[in-house]
């Protein structure tokens, strides 16, 4: 069977989280040409907010769920959020990746802050197509709260059972998950309450390191392993090389 890949860039790869909405093109460029050159047998492209969306989600509170009369902040959250994975699809398609932006306001529901249903038939045809679908950490509605956030994490996980992926990778600044700054060769369910692993120091309404890890396991748990990797070792990643960060079994 082919590779299946979903691929997460995490926020603080593609901006910089310390600015409003600073995109970074020389890293988007970078990611660019490495998927440029993998074999069309389906890649779907996950990315966080970093530095556009998360201010915005904090700032109206979508952690807490929305009010009717108080439902300005799922507009302006979801704007920010989506001109940057409109940036992404851009920088993609420079590359002659045949990418398309998927917005999980449009796709998902969710309950209780859990996404608890994304419509993927569109994307499974157009991976038979050979495009790249791009989806991102979103406002979706809730059932329970009215809207809440689903995290690029989140989907990674959500989407990786629904669409047969037998391979997951998340790109970070770091060259893996880090415990004392030595990074932790593997991750087991056995082994994560033994690691000190911190929270993102930027505003981060997602559950930074530890969230990511938390929603890996979980996948773990039923058959899909992950690797985290540094973005300069993407190439690595995909080409199924060794790529020095940590992999998330099941154990």
């Amino acid at each position: 069977m082919s590779d299946r890949i979903i691929l997460k860039l995490g926020g603080s790869v593609i901006t910089d989280k310390g600015a409003d909405c600073r995109v970074n093109h020389a890293a988007l460029s970078g990611i660019a040409a490495d998927i440029a050159v993998v074999p069309a047998t389906g890649i779907v492209v996950v990315h966080g907010a970093g530095s556009c969306g998360h201010p915005e989600a904090r700032k109206y509170r979508l952690d807490q769920g929305v009010a009717a009369g108080q439902t300005e902040g799922i507009a302006v959250t979801h704007r920010a959020v989506s001109a940057l994975n409109a940036e992404v699809v851009a920088a993609l398609r420079s590359a002659g990746v045949q990418a398309l932006g998927v917005h999980p306001l449009h796709a998902g529901v969710a309950d209780k802050g859990r996404l608890v249903a994304f419509e993927s038939r569109h994307l499974e045809k157009m991976l038979a197509l050979g495009m790249v679908p791009v989806i991102h950490g979103d406002v979706v509605m809730d059932l329970s709260r009215g809207a809440c956030i689903v995290s690029g994490d989140q989907l990674v996980r959500y989407l990786a059972v629904a669409l047969k992926c037998n391979r997951v990778g998340l790109a970070t600044d770091v060259p893996g998950v880090l415990d004392g700054g030595r990074v932790v060769p593997e991750i087991t369910p056995q082994t994560m309450y033994t690691l000190q692993i911190g929270n993102s120091s930027y505003t981060d309404v997602t559950g930074g390191m530890k969230g990511k890890i938390d929603e890996l396991l979980g996948l773990a748990a039923a058959g899909t392993g992950s690797d985290i990797f540094e973005v300069s070792r993407l190439g690595d990643f995909l080409a199924g090389k060794d790529h020095g960060g940590t992999k998330v079994r099941g154990g």
